[in-house]
């Protein structure tokens, strides 16, 4: 399975609101694309990406371009659209995005997703990220990938 990650732009940007999770994944990702398109203008370190295989649009992801106090880098969002789910699209991004950060900016990756997304839980662990607690904090469940 092959992905590009593309910088999300004027020639893409509309393109990526149009994408959406099945309705009974809302829960797990509430906020729709064009939020974290807006949040990102206010956040210096958001990054988007429009994730593509042969040049169609299948998902969207947001990473942070700097680390937070404690030196590690966070993936606030990655969302594959209803249409594409449970083809590999979403480890292919996911692996693509690791080596993007890091070759790029360090060696501590965290995630999170809430407690009822297992598929998200299953997937994160099948890529190296372990639980960073037992708790769950501000309604997610925090992960850690450590690269060299």
């Amino acid at each position: 399975m092959v992905v590009v990650l593309k910088p999300v732009s004027i020639e893409n940007w509309y393109e990526c609101t149009q994408l959406k999770v099945k309705p009974e994944q809302l829960s797990v990702f509430p906020a729709p694309v064009v939020y974290w398109i807006a949040e990102s203008k206010y956040v210096d370190d958001f990054a988007l990406r429009a994730i593509y295989s042969e040049e169609v649009l299948v998902g969207f992801l947001v990473f942070c371009t700097n680390p937070d106090q404690d030196d590690n880098y966070w993936i606030p969002a990655i969302m594959i659209d209803e249409k594409h789910q449970g083809k590999g699209y979403g480890k292919a991004a996911m692996e693509a995005l690791i080596q993007l950060m890091s070759v790029s900016h360090g060696i501590r990756i965290m995630i999170g997703h809430r407690p009822d997304n297992q598929i998200a839980g299953k997937l994160y662990e099948s890529l190296g990220f372990k639980k960073v607690s037992e708790e769950v904090i501000d309604g997610e469940i925090i992960r850690l990938l450590q690269t060299v």
